[in-house]
């Protein structure tokens, strides 16, 4: 027994994927297939496309809206979890890897409840601002980390109160807590953190997940 966050060995992770993990083939398909390529890395693991789906089940959203696509993995997961009449609003700046993410949309059958929009995603929360906030129930963040807080406010106001933002890669590999480490992806994330930790706007919640998952619940 322990109240530290225990290490996530290699033989534990096979346990946790192989005994908790309900991935639709589908979606282990498209995983498998994105894992072949050099940018594998920018894939979120299945353990958290799986808690992606069940937040969004749990707030019953409808609206959502995601920051980083690329082979489609992530808003595949929302897709899913969401209501026959759900709406994703997709952001990317890459047709290459998007031509993947509209091929297996399709072949699940959920192409019609997403909104790719091609453009750089600090364009598309403006142009969502200004058609008025406070209208998304799920948000979801995986892009860019160096634009990071910039995505991070205009998201807060687009949630509607009791809407959730998630964001992935907020641990970084464990380099966030090595004062040694100061890129500019880095120091990005730590300031998003904090940003997080200090933002009276919202409940949050940081989760050793994969590379880390920040939960942040707009207040009422």
């Amino acid at each position: 027994m322990t109240n530290y966050t225990i290490a996530m060995t290699a033989q534990l992770q096979r346990y946790l994927i192989e005994h908790t993990v309900r991935e639709p083939a589908i979606l282990a398909a498209l995983r498998q297939l994105t894992a072949k390529m050099p940018q594998a890395n920018m894939q979120i693991a299945p353990e958290q496309g799986q808690l992606i789906q069940l937040l969004v089940r749990l707030i019953g959203a409808r609206r959502c809206l995601e920051i980083g696509t690329f082979t489609g993995y992530s808003a595949l997961c929302v897709a899913l979890a969401m209501p026959r009449d759900g709406e994703l609003i997709a952001c990317d700046v890459s047709l290459e890897w998007t031509q993947i993410a509209r091929r297996f949309w399709r072949e699940a059958g959920v192409d019609a409840r997403i909104d790719l929009r091609i453009a750089p995603a600090l364009t598309t929360l403006d142009e969502l601002l200004q058609g008025g906030g406070s209208s998304f129930d799920f948000a979801f963040l995986d892009a860019d980390k160096e634009n990071y807080l910039e995505y991070y406010e205009r998201v807060v106001e687009l949630l509607r109160p009791g809407g959730l933002l998630v964001v992935d890669n907020v641990l970084w590999a464990g380099a966030v807590a090595d004062a040694g480490v100061q890129d500019a992806e880095t120091n990005a994330i730590r300031a998003l953190n904090d940003r997080a930790r200090d933002d009276e706007r919202v409940d949050m919640s940081l989760v050793p997940i994969g590379d880390g998952l920040l939960l942040a619940r707009k207040r009422g």
